[in-house]
């Protein structure tokens, strides 16, 4: 466990491979935290320099009054960035973590070597959307019933089937995790609109989709590439909204060509 504190905010962080390496820095999803990329990260550990951390609200990291922004997820990365005397990072975000790279990137552009954007968009969902979970959630709390809808989302059908185990170590991870930081990141979502700034990417972009999404399905995801001037889109088979647990080797496989053609 690492403790770093960036932007005013206590980040709890993960620092793994080669500290001398070009860097890698992974964001999670809504409602999780970083170990999400556990099936990931050891693919990168004897090249790259791995920085892996719980945003705001999320994980160990403080939890400050919602609501927050997409721009408030930012600046905390950049401090972190900062804290750790990181120059330049290739940024791995999947959903809201793909939004928060978005607009570190188009802040800046400087500072990112390349993205990739997993399961995400410029814009997620509607404004009556979010209002509904944030009201939802706000009368009855995050437990087990009020988040099987949401659990749902992220996982494919078969996964579920297969892997009840990790599927209800997930299940605990968004039940216990602060509803603060959940609503407040969920507003951050409603009222991020990033598609002028992301037409000012020019960091070469990695799109990646799980092809059986349901909440940012690949007709949505790849809307991106109409948005990202470098941008090519890879789609995971059977995996859903989070493949870096569903096919973290696939997905593993993927994120490492793309690096190969950063060099």
């Amino acid at each position: 466990m690492n403790t770093i504190i960036a932007n005013n905010i206590t980040l709890n962080c993960a620092l793994d491979g080669v500290a001398t390496a070009p860097a890698l820095l992974f964001i999670n999803s809504l409602g999780t935290d970083l170990r999400i990329w556990d099936g990931v990260v050891p693919h990168f550990a004897a090249d790259y320099r791995l920085v892996r951390y719980d945003k705001r609200g999320h994980g160990l990291s403080d939890c400050p009054p919602a609501p927050y922004t997409i721009d408030d997820h930012a600046h905390d990365l950049a401090g972190l960035l900062d804290a750790l005397g990181i120059e330049q990072a290739v940024l791995l975000g999947v959903s809201v973590g793909g939004m928060i790279a978005q607009a570190f990137a188009a802040a800046w552009p400087g500072r990112v070597r390349g993205l990739v954007l997993c399961d995400t968009a410029a814009v997620i969902g509607t404004a009556v959307f979010w209002n509904t979970r944030i009201t939802h959630l706000a009368q009855h709390g995050l437990n087990h019933d009020t988040t099987a809808p949401i659990l749902e989302r992220w996982f494919a059908p078969t996964f579920t089937q297969t892997n009840p185990a990790v599927h209800r170590i997930h299940a605990n991870m968004l039940a216990r995790m602060p509803l603060e930081g959940y609503l407040g990141t969920c507003a951050a979502i409603r009222d991020a609109d990033l598609r002028q700034r992301s037409r000012t990417i020019q960091a070469p972009t990695l799109v990646v989709c799980g092809a059986e999404d349901s909440a940012t399905p690949p007709e949505l995801t790849r809307t991106l590439l109409d948005l990202i001037p470098h941008a090519s889109y890879r789609e995971i088979p059977t995996a859903g909204h989070l493949p870096c647990v569903e096919q973290p080797e696939l997905l593993a496989g993927v994120i490492g060509e793309f690096l190969q053609g950063l060099e």
